[in-house]
């Protein structure tokens, strides 16, 4: 597991184009037949992914945590971004199929990953964060996640959002997440866009089409820099930057929070015309 320190608007705003990309962004995050774990602290937070082609893929523990079991003091968010898979909590197995979402509460011991067929594997994006009770184990697929229409094609930026953890859908004890599918024709994400000092958030890009790009952008409103991003890589973003960004082509990604509350509409808008 690699370990990302925390570090402020002030520096970040200083870094070059390495630099920005060696702090915030993770750049394989499906590696096959390997579970990839990046440690931040920002809100402590694990992002990743597991990758099962022939074998399956156990979950384990790993020294930074001091616990006897992974999720002994955290919970797990996982969204399948390939083909079929199967994942086995305990001694429940849930299916999980492209885009179908599986929460798993603080306590559960044993998590193992598993593609139904090898020759089109799963890839299971992965987002925990502390927990401090246990919520029940729980599978939402895309079509139960009641999806929400937004944006308008004249703005570049109509898209379908599907919430999964959250107050209203998973419960679950910090943790946040779902997923945005841009409609064909259009580029930008979360513009205008916002920031929340309450809560970090990661990106996760899927769906973008090979040889095109995503351009994130992050920083103070004021102190703008940006990245660019491929398919299957993720963004660490603090709780002091904005998270935008405009695709050469449209694409998806996964938002997932944690932090202070859980609240969907919790954000400070930061109107277009202030941004530099």
């Amino acid at each position: 597991m690699q370990i990302r320190t925390a570090i402020g608007p002030k520096e970040s705003a200083s870094l070059n184009s390495q630099a920005l990309r060696e702090n915030f962004l993770i750049e394989k995050v499906c590696v096959p037949g390997e579970i990839n774990l990046v440690y931040s602290h920002y809100d402590r937070v694990i992002i990743g992914g597991a990758s099962p082609t022939t074998s399956a893929l156990e979950l384990p523990t790993y020294p930074i945590l001091r616990s006897d079991y992974f999720l002994e003091r955290r919970e797990l968010g996982i969204i399948n971004v390939g083909g079929d898979g199967r994942v086995k909590v305990g001694d429940e197995v849930y299916e999980l199929p492209f885009m179908a979402c599986l929460y798993v509460g603080k306590g559960n011991k044993k998590v193992v990953f598993e593609s139904v067929n090898s020759a089109t594997p799963a890839n299971y994006y992965l987002l925990s964060s502390p927990a401090h009770q246990n919520y029940p184990t729980r599978r939402l697929l895309k079509e139960e996640a009641s999806p929400v229409e937004m944006g308008a094609v004249e703005t570049a930026n109509k898209r379908t959002i599907y919430k999964y953890i959250y107050l209203e859908g998973i419960r679950s004890c910090q943790l946040v997440m779902g997923l945005t599918v841009l409609a064909p024709g259009s580029v930008w994400n979360t513009m205008p866009p916002h920031v929340h000092d309450r809560r970090m958030e990661a990106y996760f890009y899927f769906n973008v089409p090979e040889n095109q790009r995503v351009l994130h952008l992050m920083g103070e409103p004021q102190e703008t820099r940006h990245m660019w991003v491929a398919n299957h890589q993720a963004i660490i973003s603090p709780p002091w930057s904005i998270h935008a960004g405009s695709g050469t082509s449209s694409y998806s990604f996964i938002w997932g929070m944690a932090g202070e509350n859980q609240e969907y509409t919790d954000m400070d808008p930061q109107p277009v015309d202030v941004l530099r």
